[in-house]
């Protein structure tokens, strides 16, 4: 008989042994055969069930330190596995994470998005289908490198937290969200237009803070998803984005993101703009498409492709008319602007030191091109009060992107 105290320790380690029996077997293997053994072992001893979640909370600590996000952990796990893996991997997130009393900002976010997942709550059929998902999932965090530190990590010492977002930026997000639900193309170019000139004024307005202070702000990074399909265009379009509002953007294909430096006041509505035009983009593209299968043409790959790129391209190269046109009403603050901008080059120089340029592999559709560009040209980047009056509502419209960007392996 098992003593009281000794008794349920014994036991406890015979399943923690059971549990590293079965990692070792199943995490440094590629074989179906090491799994299904692995799981096997699992699936024979629910009390392993305790130990098997605690080891997972371990992987993901340990990928939190090796710069990894609950975001890009989601990214990830969405592209390599399945939805049952991203229940898995929320639980996991969750249970880490309610360790500490707080968390870096964007975090939260982040963590309830993977609450999101179709089918919460809903488990594995089996034992055995339960322990192979949570092996193939432990499988794949061991196998991810190391990424580029953008922030703190759960635990340390965290920057004071702001009380509320900043009013610009929540008016910048009420206008893009506006330009997304309108029905009238006028109407949203017009707000995202007014939308990229609040952006590029209270960059100016930061500036000119930080050109009075005694110790200014280093820049940052965040990271963005850039998802399949079309994301070479994608990533195009959050590189003129970037490069319109004094930040700058590298992408990693492989992992499903773009890294974006800058100061912390211009990254929330880089992203915020980014996403506004890619939900904008991709209407207009739908619109067009539908233009082409009245005129007997069934949509293809290349001419989405090949819109994407156009819509990028045309409205970066407006979007830094923008920014300029505003940045020239205040000649005092150029060199600011200059000092802010070669300290963002730095950072990023520091964060990748081996980028590199990555041309554009893209299939050629020539209306699809023309169709994209005008969508861009069309765009009024300029705020025209009578419009606005006319469609009853205040929106806009802009973007920017480069063939070569820099990209990251």
């Amino acid at each position: 008989m098992w003593g009281d105290g000794k008794g349920a320790g014994m036991r406890d380690e015979a399943r923690e042994s059971i549990v590293e029996r079965a990692l070792r077997g199943a995490l440094h293997a590629d074989d179906d055969r090491s799994l299904d053994t692995a799981a096997s072992l699992l699936a024979a001893d629910p009390g392993a069930d305790a130990g098997l979640a605690r080891r997972g909370e371990e992987f993901v600590r340990t990928l939190w330190e090796r710069g990894w996000q609950p975001a890009d952990l989601g990214r990830t796990v969405g592209r390599e596995l399945a939805e049952e893996h991203l229940r898995l991997l929320g639980g996991l997130v969750r249970a880490e994470t309610a360790r500490y009393a707080t968390l870096p900002r964007r975090w939260r976010e982040q963590i309830d998005a993977l609450a999101d997942v179709p089918g919460e709550g809903a488990g594995p059929a089996d034992r055995f289908s339960y322990a192979t998902a949570v092996l193939e999932l432990y499988r794949l965090f061991v196998r991810l490198p190391r990424l580029d530190a953008v922030g703190p990590v759960p635990g340390e010492t965290l920057p004071p937290a702001a009380v509320g977002e900043p009013r610009m930026l929540t008016r910048i997000r009420a206008l893009l969200a506006k330009a997304e639900a309108t029905g009238y193309p006028e109407e949203a170019e017009a707000l995202t237009a007014k939308a990229q000139e609040l952006m590029a004024r209270h960059s100016l307005d930061e500036a000119g803070l930080a050109a009075g202070a005694p110790s200014p702000r280093t820049p940052g990074a965040i990271r963005v998803g850039v998802e399949p399909p079309y994301e070479q265009a994608k990533a195009i379009l959050l590189d003129a984005v970037a490069s319109a509002n004094h930040c700058r953007a590298v992408w990693n294909e492989a992992y499903g993101f773009s890294t974006v430096v800058g100061f912390e006041a211009d990254l929330d509505p880089v992203e915020l703009l980014y996403t506004s035009l890619l939900v904008q983009g991709t209407a207009a593209m739908t619109r067009a498409e539908a233009e082409q299968r009245k005129g007997g043409r069934k949509r293809t790959k290349s001419f989405r492709q090949s819109f994407l790129l156009a819509y990028a391209n045309r409205l970066g190269a407006r979007l830094e008319a923008t920014s300029r046109r505003v940045a020239a009403e205040a000649p005092t603050l150029l060199p600011v602007l200059a000092t802010r901008e070669a300290a963002v080059t730095a950072r990023t120089d520091e964060l990748f030191p081996e980028t590199r340029a990555t041309r554009v592999r893209a299939m050629w559709d020539e209306d699809g091109w023309n169709h994209g560009a005008t969508a861009a040209e069309s765009a009024t980047l300029t705020p025209d009060r009578a419009r606005l009056d006319r469609a009853r509502l205040d929106r806009a419209r802009p973007d920017r992107a480069r063939p070569d960007r820099r990209a990251r392996g």
